[in-house]
């Protein structure tokens, strides 16, 4: 990166800083190969040698940003099983960090846990109310009401009704006795399961082991698997999930997040060209060898792409205040465009790879307003894209959902917002003394999966348009141009939309 001298002290880049949405891309020949189906949208996760497979891969590169208002358990599972991953957020106690990677780990491709437990004895009222909390057909009856104890049956809403067998009857009474079930082993893999379903008109299969329930394969679950066919899942058939872990208590959070499953970790901060990160990759390194995957970050140009490469880091986040909920540039004056900061990076990965033969992949976190922005990021050379406010307006994200005025709305807040209170994360100790983010709203966009697979098909459909049929030939062939303040313009200009209410016909 070239600098040009400006006195004995101060240094400025010869270059305008520039966002994603200064470019736009140039066509290529759509060949007769470029059809949705041929188009390939995997990325690698996490480094490997060139030409060798990387440890994991991701078939949406699409991850969800390390923040308490959008990577919890339940959004975590839906993007794993549309071919993306979720990093749960570090600002809590390393306890429930754990709880909640595990949570997500207990989810097998095609099999489920029982969310629902109860004991023999358990009031029938209880059981309906307990079913219709947690959206689920079907609950599990152990002899102590604990999902670990003696497997006894199961029941369903369709094995009573309150008017007619009472809300005080118990749930001993009316369940499914283990002796009439048909069962399945551990060892079980997903088609002979719903081979035994099919096979004897189930809607349930529990799967056992010594006499305890490991999971359930559901008849309902049958389609769902293959819609879900891209699913993230490690070598068990469980959903992949990562974990954020920080500079300061890395020593415990990291054993206890691998002990919990995690795939792989990732260091969350705003600024990530420290000496703490190094260290924290050096542990993570000595500790476990390359069984542990940490990514690193955040950094805007490559000397610091460098640096952590050196150290280990399995993959690096590129930029730095250009999130939606982030002020780190209006209260610090630190921060690149997104643009210039991933064509300086991906620049000096090439050349790492090159020297080194260790390909080390780069996530675009920031700067990504729309879909066409995340194409841009990932022509310019980006491996996969973390985003907080596209997930943090789905139905899956744990913030509440509320209606002001006449639009509907989810809670969204940056880390480095007061509500978050993760002063440590900035560099601020104790009380916050400033704030690098903000708390507000966003509008409600519905269903993950609904908005993923749009997403998909838009890149898809770029990626076409150019004349590429996977990432790798997107890097290496997309031709961008940048826009002038006119083009801009052009682009803008105002049309008066047609209401459809309008028109009789629609």
């Amino acid at each position: 990166m070239r600098r040009l001298p400006a006195g004995d002290h101060v240094k400025i880049l010869p270059e305008i800083s520039r966002t994603l949405s200064e470019y736009l891309l140039i066509p290529g020949l759509t060949t007769e190969d470029c059809t949705p189906d041929n188009v390939d949208l995997g990325a690698p996760l996490v480094r490997h040698r060139v030409g060798e497979e990387p440890g994991i891969r991701v078939a949406t590169p699409m991850v969800s940003a390390i923040m308490q208002a959008v990577s919890s358990p339940t959004l975590a599972v839906a993007l794993a099983q549309v071919g993306g991953l979720s990093f749960i957020h570090q600002n809590q106690r390393i306890e429930d960090q754990a709880a909640d990677v595990l949570a997500v780990k207990r989810h097998k491709a095609g099999f489920r846990t029982s969310e629902i437990t109860v004991a023999p004895q358990t009031p029938l009222g209880e059981v309906a109310r307990q079913l219709s909390e947690a959206e689920q057909g079907v609950a599990v009856v152990t002899r102590s009401g604990d999902p670990d104890g003696e497997f006894l049956g199961i029941i369903s809403l369709d094995d009573f009704h309150l008017e007619r067998h009472g809300a005080s009857e118990t749930a001993g009474n009316r369940m499914r006795d283990r002796a009439g079930l048909v069962t399945a082993p551990a060892s079980v893999s997903l088609s002979e399961a719903n081979e035994l379903i099919w096979q004897h008109h189930l809607d349930v299969l529990p799967v056992l082991d010594d006499g305890r329930v490991l999971s359930l394969v559901l008849k309902k679950d049958y389609q769902a698997h293959k819609t879900y066919h891209r699913a993230t899942v490690d070598g068990g058939k469980r959903l992949r999930v990562g974990a954020g872990i920080n500079s300061r208590d890395f020593k415990d959070r990291i054993p206890a997040l691998t002990e919990a499953g995690a795939d792989v970790l990732c260091l969350d901060s705003s600024d990530g060209y420290s000496v703490y990160q190094a260290r924290t990759l050096e542990f993570a390194r000595e500790t476990y060898g390359d069984d542990v995957f940490v990514g690193a970050g955040n950094v805007v140009d490559g000397r610091a792409f460098r640096y952590l490469a050196d150290a280990g880091a399995a993959f690096v986040k590129v930029g730095i205040g250009g999130g939606a909920i982030c002020t780190t540039r209006a209260q610090k004056g630190i921060g690149r465009g997104q643009a210039s900061a991933l064509l300086d990076v991906v620049q000096a990965r090439d050349a790492y790879a090159q020297e080194t033969g260790v390909y080390v992949p780069l996530c675009c976190d920031g700067g990504l307003l729309n879909d066409s922005h995340m194409a841009m990021a990932l022509a310019m050379g980006a491996d996969f894209i973390m985003l907080g406010r596209y997930f943090a307006r789905l139905d899956e994200s744990p913030t509440r959902k509320l209606q002001i005025g006449s639009q509907w709305y989810k809670e969204y807040w940056g880390e480095g917002s007061r509500r978050a209170q993760n002063a440590a994360r900035y560099g601020q100790r104790g009380t916050m003394v400033f704030e690098e983010g903000v708390d507000g709203y966003v509008p409600y966009a519905g269903s993950l999966y609904d908005n993923v697979e749009r997403t998909r098909t838009k890149l898809i459909s770029t990626m076409i348009s150019c004349g590429s049929t996977n990432l790798r030939d997107f890097h290496r062939d997309a031709v961008l141009v940048p826009v002038s303040t006119e083009s801009f313009k052009q682009t803008g200009a105002e049309v008066q939309l047609r209401q459809p209410a309008i028109d009789s016909g629609e």
